[in-house]
């Protein structure tokens, strides 16, 4: 897990990762007294394609009689819990795999040594604070999950014609209010011999007409998406990515009119253009961002940062995002050029009218230095990983469901 900074940021997420421990049947189960780090492991293993329960304790996990494939246990205080809790896996004769997190070798290392002598299958200790990329090869070594894509390309012509394409959504989360504030989509690959293929596997080399028809397919999943949260009041503004190429010759207001929510209860979609397209596009794109105004579908700058005085001349844009280029996210709590540029990207999406995003945040003290340079927006790994439609339907739904008996208590 990131290193401490302002801790309360892992709690954002806990809108999309908090699912009732009754309605799936877990790969995973995580035993952990602190609940950031319940939520920080929740996010990598759903965004991984591992579905997880979360318990507080070890009594709290050993009366639900849940079991997993894999189980994360948590060891601190006297280690008393964490002692029954690997007691009663062991005359469970349970099989899977168990990996013990905690601050202090010495107790892993003894915990380690009880477990193998009850017959556990015990993986090396996980000393906290530990980050995604240890979880994801410990994910990778037990082969659960989604296999990572193998380093091959595939044809985007052949993808379409077969049917592979995917639509994954990346929560997005307001970094004042602390809550679930939209999502963006992106087009993934389910390979039958390679697994999910990331869009570098796929885009590079690709024509223009199919790009066009991805980026026509990835529109109507979007859509679609938005048609089926409707009904529970779950109303997310969805983000989409498109070259301009796409963006002029897509017949983007025909489809979402064909296929938004009801209007009037619509938030509406965001379609991300980079910085660079927008520069070079700026005439053609005043038109057309004033075409698409009119079904609620906004323009939003991607990887923004690189040319901020070129986009002084294209104020007549009613752009609805600034999305701060990762690169000068990654680390703009420590490097002061970073977060100098971040600042100046801030306060510039402002004197827009515009959102300011920080994109590509995986650690804390960044989305805390972003939130006190008043950033509104925050995605990234370690507020939400990108996740598969169904998963991200099914933890939204989880979502609606728990406030409505919330509302009717």
């Amino acid at each position: 897990m990131p290193a401490t900074g302002n801790q309360k940021i892992l709690d954002l997420a806990n809108d999309v990762v908090a699912i009732d421990a009754g309605s799936i049947t877990p790969t995973c189960i995580i035993v952990d007294d602190d609940a950031r780090i319940r939520h920080f492991l929740s996010l990598i293993l759903y965004g991984a394609g591992v579905d997880a329960l979360e318990f507080a304790n070890g009594a709290a996990f050993r009366d639900s009689g849940r079991a997993g494939k894999m189980t994360f246990l948590g060891v601190s205080g006297d280690g008393n819990d964490a002692a029954q809790t690997i007691a009663a896996l062991g005359r469970s004769r349970y099989t899977g795999a168990i990996q013990l997190m905690g601050r202090a070798d010495s107790a892993l290392e003894g915990f380690h040594r009880l477990g193998e002598q009850s017959g556990l299958r015990m993986l090396p200790g996980l000393r906290k604070p530990f980050d995604a990329e240890a979880i994801r090869k410990i994910l990778h070594a037990e082969r659960l999950g989604d296999p990572p894509g193998a380093a091959v390309q595939v044809r985007l012509d052949e993808v379409l014609k077969n049917g592979w394409i995917e639509v994954w959504y990346q929560p997005k989360i307001d970094l004042r209010r602390k809550q679930l504030a939209g999502c963006e989509a992106f087009a993934r690959v389910r390979h039958p011999q390679h697994g999910v293929l990331p869009p570098r596997a796929f885009v590079p080399g690709a024509n223009d007409a199919s790009l066009r028809t991805l980026a026509e397919i990835t529109l109507i999943k979007a859509l679609r998406t938005g048609l089926e949260l409707s009904p529970l009041g779950i109303n997310l503004r969805v983000a989409i990515n498109m070259s301009m190429d796409a963006l002029v010759q897509v017949p983007v207001t025909e489809i979402v009119k064909e296929h938004r929510p009801h209007p009037e209860r619509w938030a509406g979609l965001i379609i991300d253009v980079t910085e660079q397209q927008i520069v070079d596009n700026a005439a053609r794109l005043v038109a057309v961002a004033k075409h698409l105004q009119a079904c609620n579908v906004k323009l939003a700058v991607d990887d923004f940062g690189r040319g901020v005085s070129s986009l002084l001349k294209v104020r007549d844009i009613p752009f609805a995002e600034m999305k701060l280029d990762r690169a000068f996210v990654t680390g703009c709590s420590t490097n002061p050029l970073n977060a100098s540029i971040c600042q100046s990207a801030v306060d510039l999406a402002h004197s827009f009218g515009s959102l300011a995003v920080g994109v590509g945040v995986e650690k804390a003290e960044d989305v805390a230095a972003l939130a006190a340079m008043g950033c509104d927006l925050g995605q990234g790994f370690l507020l939400g990983q990108p996740m598969a439609e169904e998963r991200f339907l099914a933890l939204l739904k989880q979502r609606a469901a728990s406030r409505d008996r919330v509302a009717g208590a």
